[in-house]
């Protein structure tokens, strides 16, 4: 089957911030109609946005309505346009992939959503599909495995890592030792590794063995995202 590739740039209001919010849509155009499985993606990185836009056009299965640069962008999309499955990052400016599955639970007719992210943190996949999403892809697998995943979804599966379901209602806070809770009530505080060492009168070393574990555990890779965990946390 013989297609090219249509690109055109809407312009998407966004409320928070005054500078206009572009997504480029691609759509793809072929020689005979079939029902293709329409997509919107939400990735930050621009060289990965042509990677993609590259890969689901050179597969006839799919046709990408919309690439978005981040999680608010992502959301305006669903506003504006009806698909099947969204494919969205872990770590995204203005809305993560946290957010964005938040947002979406509860919404009438929602796309189906597949987690593709680098972050390597074992417990990210849990994470997802307890907020909701469908699927789960690692950028470290083989772009094949993006494609046959969001086919999957598509289909109505759920396309997963081993996960333990067992943990999928688990509070990651209700995992925490009391030391680890001790940081990162001082990390919200903005204290530093040595003033925190300090405080607790452990080496700065302990300091960092502890973040790591704490890090682990919440799911999060620094800690700038463990404070905003611990405050949603304790708003909820």
């Amino acid at each position: 089957m013989q297609y090219f590739i249509v690109l055109c740039i809407i312009e998407i209001c966004s409320s928070s911030r005054t500078v206009p919010a572009w997504v480029y849509v691609a759509t793809m155009v072929g020689l005979k109609q079939t029902r293709a499985i329409e997509l919107v993606i939400a990735e930050k990185n621009p060289l990965l946005q042509s990677g993609l836009i590259k890969l689901f056009a050179s597969d006839e299965r799919f046709s990408l309505l919309a690439m978005a640069a981040d999680g608010e962008r992502f959301l305006a999309a669903v506003k504006k346009l009806s698909f099947d499955v969204g494919v969205i990052g872990w770590e995204m400016p203005f809305l993560d992939g946290r957010g964005v599955l938040m947002a979406m639970r509860d919404r009438p007719g929602a796309p189906r959503l597949v987690v593709y992210t680098g972050n390597s943190q074992p417990d990210v996949p849990r994470q997802a599909m307890a907020l909701g999403a469908a699927g789960f892809c690692s950028k470290s697998d083989p772009p094949g495995q993006l494609l046959e995943t969001v086919a999957a979804v598509a289909d109505g599966r759920m396309m997963f890592p081993f996960v333990d379901v067992s943990r999928l209602t688990a509070d990651p806070f209700s995992e925490l030792t009391p030391r680890e809770r001790e940081l990162l009530s001082a990390l919200s505080t903005g204290f530093t590794n040595a003033q925190i060492a300090g405080k607790l009168e452990i080496s700065v070393n302990t300091v960092k063995f502890h973040l790591k574990n704490l890090y682990d555990k919440l799911g999060v890779t620094n800690r700038a995202q463990a404070v905003a965990s611990f405050l949603r946390e304790r708003s909820a």
